[in-house]
């Protein structure tokens, strides 16, 4: 239950200023957020991540920055679960995610450049998914916020059974509630997959400048429930138990070498987004003494 009630501590995440998706079946034409989230998995084979998978990444990057593209999406690694990369971007709808495979289709040196790069990277992959999410904005709290001095990201992810939906925004509606009167600074995005799974699955994603806010998070527990009080805990309870068949929590680090963000991010914070190229290491010059013959 602890990790239940912190599932939407944090702030939301978001690419550019907050993360994507869109109510199912629900209009979205007042609300400025993108709303498709595709996320692409890549699961590394031994020995073939960290520097090594760094560098490869970093050629799409450069590829998409000499054609000044126009989207971007972020990277990173995890600190948790089986070695693996995430790269998130993010769409106004599916019909721009169309346009954009249409035009990098049309643009020759790019779609040359890129697929060099998948040839090249591919060795260093065991497997890779892709799957892509919606946004729920009536189950989000406070999802617009600045991610440019983010560093961590949580995903936890719920598997609702079939049927149970009612149940499951019924509880997403009271840890809401709870969340506004408990902590005026809470926010979240929440995400359904729409394609690319068995279907039930929702993503609550909580960006993070520092691993002490998980620190602070389990100290807030105690707020949440007195939010809630007894009777309203023990209905929780029972709704989550009713409504939720699985659920998964991962840690993963924002990596700026696998990241084609945003200008303002860069200007935002140019260390940590545009790190400067490591100086080659220093040769050490040799002389060689000539002997005299014996």
């Amino acid at each position: 239950m602890k990790k239940f009630a912190r599932f939407l501590l944090g702030s939301s995440l978001v690419v550019g200023c907050c993360w994507i998706t869109a109510a199912r079946a629900q209009s979205q034409e007042n609300t400025s957020t993108p709303q498709v989230l595709q996320i692409t998995r890549e699961f590394t084979k031994p020995g073939k991540s960290g520097a090594v998978h760094d560098k490869s990444e970093s050629a799409f990057v450069q590829a998409m920055a000499r054609a000044k593209w126009p989207t971007h999406y972020v990277g990173m690694t995890s600190l948790s679960g089986k070695q693996r990369a995430l790269f998130l971007t993010q769409y106004a709808s599916f019909e721009a995610w169309e346009k954009d495979n249409a035009a990098v289709a049309g643009n020759a040196t790019l779609a040359a450049a890129l697929d060099r790069d998948n040839m090249t990277d591919g060795e260093l992959l065991e497997s890779m998914d892709q799957a892509v999410f919606v946004y729920h904005d009536e189950m989000s709290l406070r999802s617009v916020t600045d991610v440019s001095h983010m560093r961590y990201l949580e995903i936890s992810s719920y598997n609702v059974r079939p049927g149970h939906d009612a149940e499951w925004t019924e509880v997403v509606k009271m840890v809401k509630a709870a969340y506004e009167k408990a902590e005026p600074d809470m926010h979240w995005a929440m995400y359904e997959e729409v394609y690319g799974g068995e279907g039930g699955r929702f993503l609550v994603l909580t960006a993070r400048k520092t691993l002490a806010e998980i620190d602070r998070g389990f100290q807030e527990d105690k707020q949440f429930q007195a939010a809630l009080g007894e009777n309203g805990m023990k209905k929780l309870l029972e709704l989550y138990g009713a409504s939720v068949e699985s659920s998964e929590h991962q840690l993963f680090a924002f990596n700026p070498h696998m990241s084609y963000v945003e200008d303002e991010w860069i200007k935002a914070d140019p260390d940590f987004w545009k790190p400067k190229p490591e100086a080659a290491p220093a040769v050490k010059s040799t002389t060689t003494e000539k002997k005299a013959n014996p």
